[in-house]
């Protein structure tokens, strides 16, 4: 794919195991024009899929990301891809073995090839692993388009889909290396009583109480304990059971979900992906267009209005309200 040098946009290409996993990561990001599920770095042109799983053609699953860096730079799509993958196992990712389960960053300019080799070098010394990163870094080459039923996988096989990250291991990887509470002594200083036994404890807020049940200012909603954002209040709306209500979240890969069997009843829970707060639940009893409820505890919520999204670092999501 060549990219226009007037469009201002980029492409970005990581392999990171099986690419059915790799795209919903990256999805919903401002900033992102498209995601192709394909091949590269191999020998052999126009591969099929079943020529790239028998090892013949030296090829990495891949995805290549359309982005416009102005938006998203280039830096938090490496960030976002370390937490994706395992960096330390060279033989392929999880569950699936083999050259074209490998890791790479495939780099399409100098100053790509810099940003991922000094990003590589940050998660080496973070000491987050206790083994070598061997994720290699790349020229990129040339990239083929997977077949069709590969494009966006997860949105067309849902359940398999699921089925497949959880049993792969990759679900559990991610949790352990990247989702997570702060200390739990240290959350008891930085939050209020009642945030801390919302987000570590399952507990729920009395309806009608939470500060922003009937909250109407612009902005969005992030994660009290992690920060990361979670919803928009344009996506908010009454629905008059005292706890703030939203159609969607900002991002479906932010959330969570886990069936709640409590107060027998079974409900699904929904926690914040890198913070792992609990937020409440989702209900299937929403308006249009998702016809989803999420209802959401006020206390594991902070608010960024719009007029200071720029300044605390969430300056991409003021596009949703540029043509509001």
């Amino acid at each position: 794919m060549n990219i226009p040098q007037s469009s201002g946009r980029e492409l970005a290409t990581f392999a990171g195991g099986c690419f059915w996993c790799m795209v919903s990561p990256f999805e919903e990001l401002p900033g992102i024009h498209g995601i192709v599920s394909g091949y590269t770095g191999g020998r052999t042109a126009n591969p099929t899929y079943e020529e790239v799983c028998a090892g013949d053609t030296g090829h990495y699953e891949a995805v290549q990301i359309t982005f416009d860096p102005a938006i998203f730079p280039y830096q938090k799509l490496l960030e976002l891809f370390w937490q994706q993958i395992d960096p330390t196992d060279e033989g392929g990712q999880f569950h699936d073995r083999g050259e074209s389960y490998r890791t790479a960053i495939f780099y399409h300019s100098e100053q790509q090839r810099v940003e991922a080799e000094h990003s590589k070098a940050e998660l080496a010394a973070s000491g987050r692993f206790d083994k070598p990163i061997v994720t290699e870094i790349l020229p990129a080459a040339p990239f083929y388009a997977a077949e069709d039923y590969h494009q966006d996988y997860h949105r067309k096989n849902p359940g398999h889909y699921k089925r497949y990250r959880k049993g792969s291991g990759r679900e559990d990887f991610i949790d352990r290396h990247w989702s997570g509470p702060a200390n739990p002594e240290e959350l008891k200083t930085r939050l209020t009583p009642i945030q801390y036994e919302v987000t570590q404890k399952n507990a729920t807020e009395r309806p009608f109480t939470g500060e922003y049940w009937n909250h109407t200012d612009e902005g969005i909603y992030v994660d009290i304990v992690s920060g990361e954002p979670l919803f928009s209040s344009l996506d908010k709306y009454d629905a008059g059971c005292g706890w703030p209500s939203f159609t969607r979240p900002l991002r479906s890969y932010s959330i969570k979900e886990k069936t709640d069997t409590s107060h027998f009843m079974i409900r699904t829970e929904v926690r914040s992906r890198e913070g792992d707060s609990h937020l409440g639940h989702v209900f299937e009893d929403g308006p249009e267009p998702t016809g989803l409820r999420y209802c959401i505890n006020s206390a594991a919520l902070r608010f960024v209005p719009k007029e200071k999204m720029e300044a605390e670092g969430y300056g991409e999501y003021l596009y949703l309200f540029e043509n509001k």
